[in-house]
């Protein structure tokens, strides 16, 4: 066995020959002279065997993936080939996307690496500095993604992120069926979002959309049901039962005030008792809220109110869970606690965006738990700069084109 074969052999050099090697001590450098095998003289476009016109005179170099701390390069003469139907044209590099300095390998090992880990990191591995990563980062990611549109959208959940200081947000766009970011917008006005359905969804696409979700903001809310004649929205209930915890907490908070310094001491540490669910305490916890039908009524009012309504999201009869609604803040409206009754005002607003769950279940966890995964991103770079390199990396790990998996199979290898 020749030492070329046996490089091509070691380094698993698919579908190209190795003519010739060099190796530099000094800069730990493995330069290869390649040359396609059996499948060279390709038109890029059609991908058909066409007549070389000429080679050219000076090579062209790609960055391989590094080898045992070695950095590789693959060196080429692209050779010219004449196609009937796309005229003189540089032949097709099997081993690299065209106009690239990188190979499909490098590439796929840095969007396994970034995914994994800091840029930083993935950098010091594939031994190029952190901002010549970046920058491949961003072009091969608006490469692959050029032309994608988006499909089989029937799901949609809406929410806000924070990506900089200075109150910076940006509207993301989750398929909640695949779970997945569709869309990442700058802002979260009403013109944002409406610039996602009128630049990203047909007519066709939005009327196949039959259910949406998100909070309570009346941009979202209003956006949906303009551009959405066929949806039902459902708003989340972790929103709704944050909203009712804020109103009892609230009233908490009025009669702290009010309270003396000696019976501060009996309302002392209430806050995360009555912020939690029924499932969730303790017989030592109940007793100690049920001991403030004596000690304060008005606080043990909203907290029974709070344990009543918690029985809505267990029902599954449209009409049974209306009929509950309505006795329901029928008797908080009574309980003349002020929070209480400006959240009865809400729900009876919204309470056909309510009803819906019921019968369909849809809430935004699934949103939550990519917003989980994109603040995980934004820890571990310590913040963006730029909101087009937080939205590259969220598209690289919850976007719902899977960018690894368009780098050609034979070359997927880390």
């Amino acid at each position: 066995m020749t030492v070329c074969k046996f490089i091509r052999k070691l380094l698993d050099l698919k579908g190209l020959l190795v003519s010739d090697f060099q190796l530099k001590l000094r800069d730990r450098q493995l330069n290869l002279w390649v040359k396609p095998y059996k499948n060279g003289c390709l038109c890029p476009h059609c991908k058909r065997r066409r007549k070389i016109v000429r080679t050219m005179n000076k090579p062209r170099i790609w960055r391989d993936i590094p080898i045992c701390g070695w950095s590789v390069f693959l060196w080429y003469c692209p050779r010219e080939v004449f196609c009937p139907i796309h005229d003189r044209v540089q032949e097709d590099i099997p081993w690299a996307s065209p106009y690239s300095h990188i190979t499909y390998r490098f590439e796929y090992a840095l969007f396994i690496y970034c995914q994994l880990m800091t840029q930083k990191a993935a950098a010091r591995l594939l031994h190029i500095p952190q901002s010549t990563l970046s920058g491949l980062l961003h072009r091969s990611i608006t490469r692959l993604r050029a032309g994608h549109k988006i499909r089989g959208l029937k799901s949609i959940g809406i929410d806000e992120i924070s990506y900089c200081k200075g109150h910076k947000y940006a509207t993301v766009v989750y398929d909640l069926e695949r779970a997945c970011v569709v869309w990442v917008g700058q802002g979260k006005g009403r013109e944002t979002i409406d610039e996602f359905f009128a630049e990203k969804l047909s007519d066709y696409q939005k009327n196949q959309i039959k259910w949406a979700c998100c909070d309570m903001s009346r941009t979202y809310i209003g956006a949906i049901e303009d551009h959405c004649p066929n949806a039902t929205l459902v708003l989340d209930l972790f929103h709704i039962a944050k909203a009712l915890n804020e109103a009892v907490d609230e009233v908490r908070k009025e009669q702290w005030r009010k309270a003396s310094p000696d019976d501060r001491k009996a309302l002392k540490g209430l806050r995360w008792l009555l912020y939690k669910h029924s499932s969730n305490r303790s017989k030592k916890d109940t007793r100690t809220l049920n001991a403030l039908q004596k000690g304060n009524r008005r606080i043990h009012r909203a907290w029974v109110l709070k344990d009543e309504f918690e029985h809505f999201w267990e029902y599954q009869a449209p009409w049974a869970a209306k009929k509950f609604l309505k006795s329901w803040t029928t008797t908080a409206l009574k309980s003349r606690l002020e929070p209480i009754r400006d959240f009865v005002k809400m729900l009876r607003k919204h309470q056909h965006r309510i009803l819906p769950f019921v019968q369909t279940r849809l809430t935004n966890a699934t949103a939550e738990g990519l917003n989980r995964i994109i603040r995980i991103v934004k820890n571990r770079a310590s913040g963006f700069r730029s909101l087009q390199a937080f939205t590259d990396m969220i598209y690289l790990n919850v976007g719902d084109l899977d960018i690894p998996g368009q780098i050609p199979t034979k070359f997927r290898v880390v």
